[in-house]
């Protein structure tokens, strides 16, 4: 099996079950953490032949809806679809039809329940409905039997230069207790997302296919990769370098590496058809950051006693959901928490980056200024300055 660019452990071995897999993002990191993967399902054909190239030897099913049951294993994971929770997508919650497939997860777990769960999406399953989704979750969690701790985390605390917001849900009925895997490692982040002026020495990450309703700023980093767009299409993100004056997007080995995979992760061909780029960077953006799976499986190989901390308070349904949480059919509670877990700061995406920009068009910079210019985030204006050269001096040389 190719291995993504971590590196493994030692400790107890899971045996791992995969739903709506994607291009393998939990499965690499549990991998490098020393757990093996027996079953891996996943709808889409592009990534299953992903999962093919870096997973041959491992049993597959297409989709969740005709799987009769699960094999023997111990921990079942599930990044489920994020189209009806992303503030991008549809916002039907757990009620739409893909995030709603997270039932079936359910209805295979029934018959032997493995001993964890691991579930994990996108920060607006939190905000969704003032909590309702999480707590459909966590309700069906503890039906099932099982203690649960959550938490949100960032892709730039494990060193990584993008700014990706994730909440994971780590449920257990054995000895292990989620909070003890969830909780210990908890560092201060350093970074800065404010929108103001633009700072010698720094890059910045922004969405050049919105601007209305958000721009996405991130210093020294690009916001969340994502398989999809304000404009309906496969958005990679722009990077802007104040020294050059140019804007343009990271390739998508860059991309893949922004994930912490291998570069060429997803090249891959089918029916002898090679891969276009958009279906790339559609599954690049739908996938879990292979560091966050290996800090969980690395863990969950040597689990560690843990106890409540003092301070802790009971959730109350008056108020928001807290981003740190644990909890049983006894009780919940909210738990102070970061979203660094490795490192306070990350590397610059400047320094990260191992190839060229590619510049963005004439069109869509022109396109982004009309939409910048006409909503609400008030931009640096020698950002929006710089963007009307780049756009000038490319219609000149056209």
């Amino acid at each position: 099996m190719s291995r993504a660019t971590t590196t493994g452990s030692t400790g107890r071995r899971l045996r791992v079950a995969g739903l709506f897999a994607g291009i393998g993002g939990i499965e690499s990191g549990l991998h490098s953490s020393g757990h093996e993967s027996v079953l891996l399902c996943e709808l889409d054909p592009w990534a299953n032949a992903v999962l093919e190239r870096h997973f041959p030897e491992c049993p597959k099913h297409d989709d969740i809806a005709t799987l009769e049951r699960l094999p023997e294993v111990d921990l079942v994971a599930a990044g489920f679809p994020c189209q009806d929770l992303s503030l991008a997508g549809t916002r039907a919650g757990l009620q739409g039809t893909r995030s709603g497939l997270v039932s079936e997860v359910f209805r295979l777990i029934k018959p032997n329940r493995p001993e964890f769960l691991l579930f994990e999406n996108v920060l607006n399953l939190l905000r969704l409905g003032r909590g309702t989704s999480i707590r459909w979750l966590l309700d069906n969690l503890e039906g099932h039997g099982y203690r649960w701790a959550y938490r949100v985390v960032d892709t730039r605390g494990f060193g990584l230069p993008q700014r990706r917001l994730r909440v994971i849900v780590l449920a257990s009925r054995g000895e292990t207790d989620p909070g003890s895997v969830l909780f210990p490692r908890n560092l201060d982040p350093e970074f800065d997302d404010s929108i103001g002026p633009l700072e010698h020495g720094h890059t910045y990450g922004f969405y050049w296919t919105e601007g209305k309703r958000g721009v996405g700023w991130a210093k020294d980093a690009v916001p969340p990769i994502k398989g999809g767009s304000g404009l309906g299409i496969p958005s990679p993100p722009a990077i802007f370098d104040p020294v050059s004056g140019i804007t343009g997007t990271p390739s998508i080995r860059d991309a893949e590496r922004l994930q912490g995979f291998a570069p060429d992760w997803t090249e891959v061909r089918l029916d002898g058809a090679p891969i276009r780029p958009g279906a790339r960077w559609r599954m690049v953006g739908n996938a879990v950051s292979v560091p966050v799976a290996e800090w969980i499986g690395s863990e969950l190989a040597q689990p560690q006693p843990w106890e409540t901390p003092s301070g802790v308070q009971k959730m109350r349904s008056d108020r928001p959901m807290p981003k740190g949480a644990f909890g049983s059919k006894k009780a919940r509670y909210e738990i102070p928490t970061s979203t660094h877990v490795e490192v306070s700061s990350h590397q610059p995406i400047k320094e990260f980056l191992a190839e060229s920009l590619k510049p963005l068009s004439t069109r869509a910079l022109n396109g982004y200024l009309h939409r910048a210019r006409s909503g609400h985030k008030k931009l640096p204006p020698e950002f929006l300055e710089a963007l009307e050269r780049q756009a000038g001096n490319q219609a000149e040389a056209a």
